[in-house]
């Protein structure tokens, strides 16, 4: 039996974590379970799970916490610090799913206790790639990608022959608007930008894929989850999201995972490894999908995959800060202060003006995050007014 915990589980990958953790209870014990503020979709699975810990980082949250799980056993916290304290407590597997730079102190304190970290933030390999890739050798670690395209190459690349690797190749959908005009994309409302065509995500990794953002946050994971170069790392768009992504070697093969398109299937991969366990999602039918089609990316209506090949590249605080002005802009657009594409004009604005050191510890990561959130919101402000 594995012990797990989760961070961020009441989102759209902690949800799909539970659901299989559920299905197979003799083979996982719930440690913690952790959210924002759902205290209802918390409680309700910390009951069902029969969790050790239930935590709401948002401590305001924690009285409605400690009501809604009286008499269950089940011990109530709350803030960030008891976030961390869950990410602490030594489960088997830490599946980290809080979405943005407040899932970054939670991930590597997990990192330190020298288990498993499946990873879904995004944010912590891309503001902190070189702090945490240092922490998980110091402590024994093992780190897996739980994003559907990581999970791919992670199957698809062979360790041993890492270095007859030519290039490993992303897959995107190109999200909603990838046969609109630049046009037309001007009048883009935060509805229709969290609708993807193929996958159920949150809010803002919705609006990530339909900028192509979340495709230039993936290459900067890639770069350090794998022994590549940010010249091996390339993208395609795959409007079907069967092919999730694929590794070229030297000899001229390409290997490539195929799947349905459905979350659950990284997920299990990343709980299960180096085994692989049963999951319900729908099976592959290649008769029924019948063709499967790739195009390159448009750079002109998708500038952010520009902008964040340009900080892979540069590398030291670049990638954090462009994660950070991205997280500050796509937050002003869902809320209605700023365009859709005012959203990669934020981020290139704040790569310009801000260019500090590389960071060498995680507060001077948050430093730079801090700084470049400041720098995004007075050009939101400007915008605004």
């Amino acid at each position: 039996m594995k012990t797990v915990t989760i961070l961020g589980a009441t989102g759209s990958v902690g949800t799909s974590t539970l659901d299989l953790v559920e299905r197979d209870p003799e083979a996982f014990r719930v440690v913690a379970l952790t959210a924002n503020c759902d205290v209802t979709r918390l409680a309700a699975a910390a009951i069902r799970t029969r969790a050790q810990r239930a935590v709401v980082a948002d401590e305001a949250c924690l009285p409605a916490l400690r009501d809604a799980l009286a008499g269950s056993g089940i011990a109530a916290t709350g803030g960030a610090a008891a976030v961390c304290e869950a990410a602490a407590m030594g489960a088997d597997v830490t599946v980290a799913a809080i979405v943005g730079c407040a899932g970054l102190k939670p991930a590597m304190v997990a990192v330190e206790q020298g288990g498993t970290l499946a990873l879904a933030n995004k944010e912590a390999l891309v503001s902190a790639g070189d702090v945490m890739k240092v922490a998980v050798a110091r402590h024994g670690a093992t780190l897996l990608p739980v994003d559907s395209e990581h999970s791919a190459i992670f199957q698809c690349l062979d360790a041993r022959l890492a270095d007859r690797v030519r290039r490993i190749i992303l897959t995107a959908s190109g999200g909603p608007f990838r046969d609109r005009t630049l046009e037309e994309m001007r009048a883009i409302t935060p509805a229709q930008a969290v609708a993807h065509p193929n996958w159920s995500m949150g809010a803002k990794i919705s609006v990530d894929s339909a900028t192509m953002m979340n495709k230039g946050l993936e290459m900067i994971e890639a770069y350090h989850l794998f022994p590549v170069t940010p010249a091996q790392i390339e993208v395609v768009v795959h409007r079907q999201s069967v092919i999730h992504s694929m590794v070229e070697y030297v000899d001229g093969s390409t290997i490539a995972q195929l799947g349905t398109a459905d979350m659950r299937t990284p997920i299990a991969g990343a709980l299960a490894w180096p085994d692989r366990m049963v999951t319900p999602g729908e099976r592959l039918d290649l008769v029924k999908i019948g063709r499967l089609d790739f195009e390159a990316p448009d750079p002109v209506r998708f500038p952010a995959l520009a902008l964040a090949r340009a900080a892979l590249e540069a590398g030291g605080a670049r990638p954090a800060i462009l994660n950070a002005a991205n997280e500050v802009a796509v937050a002003a657009f869902l809320a209605g202060g700023i365009g859709f594409l005012e959203i990669a004009a934020i981020v290139a604005d704040t790569l310009e003006r801000y260019d500090p050191p590389a960071p060498d510890t995680l507060d001077a990561v948050l430093d730079i995050d801090r700084a470049a959130r400041a720098l995004a919101e007075e050009r939101v402000k400007e915008r605004v007014a």
